[in-house]
């Protein structure tokens, strides 16, 4: 069994995975808080732990690995679970081998999320892949045939541009991330949802297209992250939505440096 945590600006995802097949034996979500220590993420992780019937200590756990994008969080989240599991812990940053072609003009730039979640598509998916995280940010990852990373866009998120919305106008208010009921909203928050789920969906079906030209075919798309189960029913080019892409990413890059994590 691997243990493995991704750690964002939002939320922080766990999950048990098997180290022989892609199957996740659990995964639970807790806040992101700076304010934290080792010792309270902890006993955060080890409520979640038992939660799901799960000891680290006593299961077949052979190491930890972390992928994050909050650098304050990790050697946090890093204590904390290697005071559960009294195992190695091994983090995704420099040094550790991933099998990506990073062709970007920095390798180094690419963060750590961009990676796991581009490890684990086109370890799964047909290439040319297109991968959409929608999170806090909108992030899009562009594989070549070769699996090779070519770039990607980064754009606001859905709830940072509602926030922002709702914050800089006087009459709008703050709303929950719902389904719309249709299309052409006939009030203000039906008009809010409709606005943030069509038009998420509709620069989505915008971006693949463009994308599938500059690459001169048809390509996979794949979104994953907390918001896209709500936006990707309303999009027309046909993306796969899969929820726990970052966590098969990290599985496979343990499995990539397990002799190290030993």
């Amino acid at each position: 069994m691997i243990l493995a945590v991704d750690v964002g600006n939002t939320h922080i995802v766990l999950g048990a995975l098997c180290r022989d097949s892609d199957k996740i034996t659990f995964t639970a979500q807790i806040s992101s808080d700076r304010g934290k220590t080792a010792d309270e993420y902890a006993v955060l992780l080890q409520s979640l732990f038992a939660l799901n019937g799960f000891d680290p200590r006593r299961e077949a756990v052979e190491g930890s690995i972390i992928s994050s994008v909050v650098p304050g969080l990790t050697p946090l989240l890093r204590q904390a679970l290697e005071k559960l599991s009294g195992l190695p812990v091994l983090v995704v940053g420099t040094g550790i081998k991933t099998g990506l072609n990073i062709l970007i003009d920095n390798p180094a730039q690419l963060g750590s999320d961009m990676v796991v979640m581009a490890v684990a598509a086109a370890a799964i998916y047909p290439k040319p892949v297109l991968i959409f995280d929608l999170s806090t940010a909108t992030t899009l990852s562009v594989l070549d045939e070769r699996g090779g990373y070519l770039g990607g866009m980064i754009m606001p998120g859905v709830r940072l541009g509602m926030d922002a919305l709702s914050n800089s106008t006087a009459q709008l208010p703050h709303i929950n991330l719902e389904a719309p009921k249709r299309l052409i909203g006939t009030n203000t928050v039906d008009c809010m949802k409709s606005g943030y789920t069509y038009g998420t969906a509709a620069m989505l079906d915008g971006i693949v297209q463009r994308v599938e030209g500059k690459l001169g075919k048809k390509a996979t798309v794949v979104a994953t992250g907390m918001l896209a189960q709500s936006i990707v029913p309303y999009c027309r080019c046909g993306i796969a939505y899969d929820e726990n892409l970052r966590l098969k990413g990290l599985r496979l890059i343990y499995l990539r440096n397990s002799e190290r994590a030993k």
